[in-house]
């Protein structure tokens, strides 16, 4: 590469990298090359010079301003140079160009306007442009454009024998592309002023319906799916780090950066696979020939002229569109600049993905309808763990939403608390810390989640946590989050008698039941680190913060998501009274939980199509599944009096002074009854022979509560919370109106089937019988509820009705499945089913809900769902074994 001595930079980048693209080369050589245009294949300045000064005269001439410096600032021209330097005119498209001039040109009328009108002067320069208004500034636009697009073509160079290069590349069997911002017009009146538009299988240009703002890879894998090519099989020429960037977001074999653009070496030696002078130099990069192409595959006629193809539908995010005043409709973040990836909701999945595609270099914007959990002294009640009760009473940090009242439950309304602040559910719940079963997730993969099978899943539960006890090959041992056993699980003796009436009865102990063994009685592990709630706002999110990739907003409402077509560009949302857009270069990830997920497809014309027609909205895509498959756990108190004052019950209000004793302690030292939710032991048992794997959950309180905990108990008691764990009765999601404030329709139909009604009946039945054994002698007092006056079937089912409530396990209202199911609404990337560049990734996604609590399983779908957005290769399959009872012909 003689051409390269002048470049010494470039020299020793070539020594750097030649071993490692030769190698890719002598195992694959690639069959196809991207080229960029402008300062590729012609010459940069001497094309765009021109254009960007006629441009500048233009725009002042017609609007009366003196506009020529603030468009050369804009566009990036330097007119004591009379280079373009690398920014907006060498890397955006088009359109974006174009709506970046009208937004100029608006501010500055703008701004002349005021100043005029505040000084009682007349705006001559306007008036003797025809009044010039902010109303001509579209038609003035069109105007210049037209002019521009209309200059000659005596200004279109080609860098060295452009035509004779293309030749030699297509004998040795390449296809050939080029993949550009410029307009269609331009571009189709560049390559034939050159002479090589049938050199070419395909060309992108910046205007066509759907482009992609480089460097999204976006237009690489269009370009490689209309070549029919793989990425790895392509090569990307380019003279920006933008094309270069793209390359490699988009996987290419390779990059070869040319110094005869705008780019020097400094600006692409970390990009570029190859620096080369200019164009020509590929031939000695391809030196190592492929088969010529065969006959066939040749252009029937070199000299025909081929008509340049136009795309119909990319991945991609258009500008605002021309005559919408600048600003009106964009938040500050997003002027600021664009977002690689824009999330929606900053509960545990939305928190966890900010920290993960933000720690590989992606712009984030995370949108978050609540108020922000900094972890300050304003957020005690969410810190200090034994305070969880305080945030169920009101709504500053949650939805609180209702059912509709439950025909299978005297018609009650239930009440649903789910986290609205940064955290989410996490910064609220219990903070227990509970997998689910192994069978629960293989159930998934033959339910249509391909590759969510419990082997797929535990190295994503691994990665996630750091385990007190330490890791082994269930447990991780360097996550972001904090897992430990509860302070007072030795100290209580309640626990230990809970454990042992439990093996009493016949189950057995599990040392960890998010290990090797889910079934039996044993230690409740907790998000719980060094007496504080470890929420995923804690553990994932605020690392995050201080990344100047990552914007994180509070009490922003989502109204819905923007389509392009059937493309997900963005979302419209309302901030402090103002309506706001925020686009998306690649993707709109909805992360807002089984509820407000399901809601915003709805209000965005995803859904039943008859249930948004009905609405007033819409429908963009039939997806009936959407707001359907509501899955949750049902549970119930049962209660004893307890003997002795070792109870939580002189740690209440009652007692003011001990309240301030704990509260102290726990301010001071962060230890002490503060420092635990209480849950501290637990339980998973078969309700009946022949269930595979536990049913039936329990949490074990040294403490008696009514009413979700709003209301405590006026005695010394213990209880435990027990409720099947796989329902059968399914409920639904639905919009009460097009108004996004206004809660959605829950209907979670409770024990709409006998299976449900037998399995309450059955965790009554079971929690007396192991209430009774001997290891609860010592400190068990009357039965509390459900009583001893209740005892028959139809007692206990009176009883379940009116005293029954929700463990807060919503989930599967946009379940995950194969394309033959008709009521998935994702499939196993997590991908809305119908259109494009929108992923829901939360709990909504369950195809069926998991034994245990929610929270540990949402972080590790998020987890592993930013590999496969990042189109990472998963984690190996763990091949740890999981306990299964020796036989199923008995419930124990």
């Amino acid at each position: 590469m003689a051409s390269l001595l002048r470049h010494k930079p470039a020299i020793r980048l070539i020594a750097r990298f030649t071993n490692i693209a030769a190698s890719r080369m002598q195992s694959q050589m690639p069959k196809a090359v991207i080229f960029d245009k402008d300062g590729t294949l012609i010459c940069f300045h001497s094309m765009w010079r021109p254009w960007v000064r006629g441009t500048a005269q233009r725009l002042s001439r017609k609007s009366g301003l003196n506009l020529d410096d603030k468009v050369y600032n804009l566009l990036g021209y330097c007119p004591t140079t009379e280079r373009v330097r690398p920014g907006m005119l060498a890397e955006a498209p088009m359109p974006t160009i174009k709506s970046a001039l009208y937004n100029l040109l608006l501010q500055e009328v703008a701004s002349a306007s005021r100043l005029l009108s505040r000084e009682h002067q007349l705006y001559s320069r306007v008036a003797s442009h025809g009044s010039f208004s902010l109303a001509d500034a579209s038609s003035v636009m069109q105007d210049i454009w037209a002019e521009s697009d209309s200059s000659g073509a005596e200004a279109v160079k080609p860098i060295g024998d452009v035509i004779a290069l293309l030749q030699d590349l297509r004998r040795r069997g390449l296809k050939l592309a080029v993949s550009t911002s410029d307009s269609r017009q331009g571009t189709e009146k560049a390559l034939s002023t050159l002479g090589v538009t049938h050199l070419f299988d395909y060309v992108l240009c910046g205007d066509d319906h759907g482009i992609e703002t480089k460097p999204s890879p976006g237009n690489a894998w269009h370009v490689c799916r209309q070549l029919s090519v793989l990425p790895h099989e392509t090569v990307m020429v380019g003279d920006t780090r933008t094309d270069l960037r793209m390359a490699k977001d988009a996987g290419l074999a390779y990059s070869v950066g040319v110094l005869s653009g705008i780019g020097a070496p400094e600006d692409l030696h970390d990009v570029a696979d190859y620096l080369v002078a200019d164009v020509h130099d590929l031939v000695s990069i391809f030196e190592r020939s492929a088969p010529s192409r065969p006959a066939a595959e040749q252009p029937a006629n070199d000299s025909e002229t081929k008509c340049i193809p136009r795309t119909s539908s990319i991945l991609s995010r258009p500008p605002p569109p021309l005559g919408q005043p600048p600003g009106r409709h964009y938040s500050t973040a997003s002027r600021a600049g664009s977002f690689d990836y824009v999330i929606v909701g900053a509960g545990s999945a939305g928190c966890v993905l900010a920290n993960r595609l933000t720690g590989e270099g992606h712009r984030v914007l995370l949108l978050e309808a609540g108020p922000k959990d900094t972890g300050n002294w304003d957020s005690w009640k969410m810190q200090m763990p034994a305070a969880l009760m305080y945030n169920l009473c009101d709504d500053k940090y949650n939805w609180y939403y209702q059912t509709v009242p439950q025909r299978h439950m005297d018609n009650r309304v239930m009440y649903w608390p789910r986290g609205r602040v940064w955290g989410g559910s996490s910064s609220l719940n219990a903070m227990v810390y509970v997998r689910g079963h192994a069978l629960d997730y293989d159930r998934w993969e033959k339910q249509g989640a391909t590759g969510w099978s419990y082997a797929a899943c535990l190295p994503y539960f691994r990665r996630a946590e750091t385990y007190s006890r330490g890791p082994d090959e269930y447990r991780g041992g360097d996550g972001l989050l904090r897992v430990s056993r509860g302070p007072h699980i030795h100290s209580n003796p309640l626990y230990r008698a809970f454990l042992e009436a439990g093996q009493q009865a016949g189950y057995p102990f599990t040392e960890d039941m998010n290990g090797f063994q889910q079934e039996g009685f044993g230690y409740m592990d907790m998000t719980i680190h060094e007496g504080r709630r470890w929420s995923v706002a804690t553990s994932h999110l605020r690392p995050a913060l201080s990344r100047k990739n990552l914007t994180a907003e509070a009490r922003c409402l989502v109204n819905r998501i923007l389509f392009n077509g059937r493309r997900a560009i963005g979302v419209e949302y309302e901030q402090g009274g103002r309506q706001l857009q925020a686009l998306a270069d690649r993707e709109v990830v909805l992360c807002g939980g089984a509820i407000n997920s399901p809601q915003l497809l709805m209000l965005s014309g995803i859904g039943d199509g008859d249930h948004l027609r009905k609405t007033g909205i819409e429908v963009v895509q039939h997806l009936p599944g959407v707001g359907s498959n509501l899955q949750d756990h049902l549970e119930v108190y049962v209660q004893h009096e307890c003997m002795q004052p070792i109870t939580l019950y002189r740690a209440q209000w009652k007692y003011p002074v001990n309240m301030v004793k704990i509260g102290l302690q726990w301010f001071l030292f962060k230890k002490g009854l503060a420092s635990s939710a209480h849950l501290e032991a637990g339980a998973f048992i078969r309700s009946r022979p022949g269930v595979e794997h536990p049913d039936i959950q329990y949490h074990f309180l040294t403490s008696a509560v009514y009413d979700h905990g709003r209301v405590s108990g006026d005695s010394e008691a213990y209880q435990v919370h027990v409720g099947p764990m796989r329902a059968t009765s399914t409920g639904t999601v639905r919009l009460q109106s097009k108004n996004p404030r206004d809660h959605p329709l829950i209907d979670p139909n409770y024990l709409a089937t006998e299976m449900d009604r037998w399995e309450m009946r059955q965790c009554i039945k079971l929690s007396r019988e192991i209430h009774a054994q001997k290891a609860f002698e010592p400190f068990r007092g009357k039965e509390i509820q459900p009583g001893p006056a209740v005892q028959s079937d139809d007692q206990i089912d009176a009883f379940l009705r009116a005293k029954s409530d929700s463990a807060y396990h919503p989930s599967c209202t946009c379940k995950m499945g194969a394309e033959k199911d008709s009521m998935a609404v994702v499939d196993a990337e997590c991908r809305v089913r119908g259109v494009e560049a929108l992923r829901v990734v939360d709990a909504s996604i369950m195809p069926s809900v998991v034994s245990g609590n929610l929270n540990a399983p949402v972080i590790m779908m998020a987890e592993k769902a930013s590999d496969i957005i990042m189109g990472k290769k998963p984690l190996p399959l763990s091949s740890a074994p999981v306990w299964r009872p020796k036989t199923l012909d008995t419930q124990r």
